[in-house]
């Protein structure tokens, strides 16, 4: 799953040598995380074995609560209100540095450590705490999100429209001008699946403001939404706003950060990816994260071309040759036409294994990727230009074998056993241990399980077990999976929940203030060797939204250190007992307070 980076791996490399095997300098090991931290990018067995001594020695009662990790008290400056969208991984100010050639410069670019910020990201003038859910899904503020592109370029689409201080979500795209709900009724026309629980989870890729995974949510489907971040349409940011999953991204050259066999059904209507091109890349990357038996739909051109190539601005031979075009691609990765009807078209991918055997020979393209090409691997990885083959192993993990939704969720997934030390039995352990710990997040936090929390991040999850004992609550959760770790997130998608890859030492690929709740379990002491306390917490900062919480479950020896550099941030904070009352682990309960920036003390 990780991706060698070969200037920090000899920063890696060097660090090692110099790290004695003691359990003093373990804790040590602690320092780093505000020191400046050691970068990397592939852990060796030597490198995983000191990251359980170091979580072994920060639990210990002696590194805990007598000897606890101290720093001093710091404050930091504002952000100039020009940083108030400020996605640092994907800034427009840098895209100039970075080719255009298959949109690279939209991938994601992290700043060196050196150009980091230090400061804290502002809201807009005039941001007001959200709209809550459900009634967000119809409308939010505008100062919140102050951008009406796309309400001017496309008014008569009814994506949005702005009305007073608020801006209106009718439910229009570009290709259901009838409203979402009527487009989604003829899709699940088309797919049954979608009706009955085997359709759980979907992606669509260039979401515009998300109105079709907002529909979906009704209907027992969780979308999450992909767009690049852009200087005007904003689309995840409105999406969030919202209270629908989304999540910025690009399919360019870099693989989406999502395990193989992810999704249930991708979507993509008129998204303008130009899926033919490159020898067909980008449809090759959307074949990896969609699961044998899943759909692909899409409308827009050239699905009907018939009846709108006109309004293309282009011919019908053009548009009929892109078709074919189209269908000679899909049919080479083992798709099927499933069901076509006026302007959308939904294709299956096959979960026979006859027809990937048929792409192995020496002049087949696009051929099945060699065994050494590790298919779930997604963290800064380059697309590849070869079909993924389903795992022969694997019996139950296509879409109609797996159990049907919900009944998925609580069923241990066959590729559990790829992860060391799972079973069946682990994930009943760990489903348990949630639910007792989300009851008493609920007494320490009474706002989850109310309409104050709507979009919640679990910064390190194994199996998604809090998402799991929060799935009645009204509220996503986006499940992170560190780069990092063991490679759990299959098994996350496969119990019909979402969530992505990540490294915690860079910024997440999302917009300033879009997540209510933020809850790490364990991941200073887990990431201490690497990363920066100051920096992880200012990226918690930068993503919380005024008024949110953040639950921080850690080692007792980090929590004094993490609430100083809160209070520095402007969190009001307190420390709770676990649910078992422990003295080596607690709980910091924190909550951002709502600021507006001042015109004498703010920095670029």
């Amino acid at each position: 799953m990780k991706q060698k980076d070969e200037k920090n791996q000899s920063q890696s490399d060097r660090a090692l040598k110099i790290i004695p095997v003691t359990l003093l300098v373990f804790a040590l090991c602690g320092l780093s995380f505000y020191l400046g931290g050691i970068f990397c990018s592939e852990k060796s067995l030597l490198e995983g074995k000191i990251v359980q001594e170091l979580s072994k020695a920060v639990s210990s009662p002696e590194y805990s609560a007598e000897n606890a990790l101290q720093i001093k008290p710091v404050t930091f400056s504002e952000c100039s209100i020009d940083y108030q969208d400020y996605t640092p991984c994907t800034d427009p100010r840098r895209w100039k540095k970075y080719g255009y050639r298959r949109l690279t410069f939209l991938e994601r670019h992290c700043p060196p450590l050196y150009e980091r910020k230090e400061c804290l990201v502002p809201p807009p003038v005039g941001y007001k705490p959200p709209i809550r859910w459900p009634k967000s899904r119809k409308e939010c503020w505008y100062r919140n999100v102050p951008y009406d592109w796309i309400n001017k370029q496309k008014s008569n689409q009814n994506w949005l429209k702005k009305k007073g201080e608020k801006f209106l979500f009718p439910g229009g795209g570009t290709m259901f001008p009838k409203g979402v709900g009527a487009y989604v009724n003829l899709m699940q026309d088309l797919i049954p699946e979608m009706r009955d629980g085997t359709v759980r989870t979907a992606i669509d890729t260039g979401c515009g403001v998300a109105s079709w995974g907002g529909d979906l949510l009704d209907r027992g489907i969780l979308t999450l939404s992909l767009a690049p971040r852009d200087n005007h349409e904003a689309q995840v940011q409105f999406a969030l706003e919202r209270g629908i999953p989304a999540i910025l991204g690009v399919i360019s050259t870099q693989r989406l950060p999502f395990p193989s066999s992810s999704f249930d059904m991708a979507h993509c209507s008129r998204c303008l990816i130009p899926w033919t091109e490159f020898g067909g890349i980008y449809l090759l990357e959307v074949h990896r994260i969609l699961r044998p038996g899943g759909f692909w739909v899409l409308s827009g051109p050239p699905i009907n071309y018939e009846h709108r190539y006109q309004g293309w601005n282009t011919t019908i031979e053009e548009q009929r040759a892109a078709l074919e075009k189209l269908q000679d691609l899909l049919t080479s990765m083992c798709f099927t036409v499933y069901a076509t009807h006026d302007d959308i078209a939904v294709w299956q991918k096959s979960s026979d294994i006859g027809c990937y055997e048929k792409l192995t020979g020496p002049d087949v393209y696009p051929a099945t990727c060699d065994d050494s090409i590790e298919q779930d691997a997604a963290w800064y990885t380059p697309l590849r230009p070869c079909v993924t083959s389903p795992r022969q192993k694997l019996k139950r993990s296509s879409v109609g074998s797996l159990p049907k939704w919900p009944q998925r969720l609580n069923i241990a997934p066959e590729r559990i056993s790829d992860v060391p030390g799972g079973s069946g039995n682990a994930l009943k352990r760990d489903d348990s241990n949630w639910k007792v710990r989300a009851q008493h997040y609920k007494k320490i936090l009474p706002a989850i399980g109310t309409d104050k929390i709507r979009n919640v991040m679990d910064m390190n999850t194994v199996y998604g077990g809090l998402a799991a004992a929060l799935i009645d609550d009204p509220l996503w959760v986006m499940n992170v999976v560190s780069s990092y770790s063991a490679n759990t997130l299959p098994v996350v998608f496969d119990r019909g929940l979402v969530g992505t890859y990540h490294d915690w030492c860079e910024a997440f690929s999302t917009y300033p203030r879009t997540y209510d709740l933020l809850h790490l379990d364990g991941l200073f002491a887990a990431e201490s060797h690497r990363c920066h306390m100051k920096y992880v917490l200012l990226e918690m900062d930068r993503i919380l939204r005024p008024e949110g919480h953040a639950l921080i479950r850690e080692s007792s020896y980090f929590m004094d250190a993490i609430e100083t550099i809160a209070k520095g941030m402007r969190w009001n904070c307190h420390k709770e007992d676990t649910e078992n009352s422990g003295e080596n682990e607690k709980i910091l309960v924190c909550q951002k307070t709502l600021w507006y920036a001042s015109s004498t003390n703010s920095t670029r």
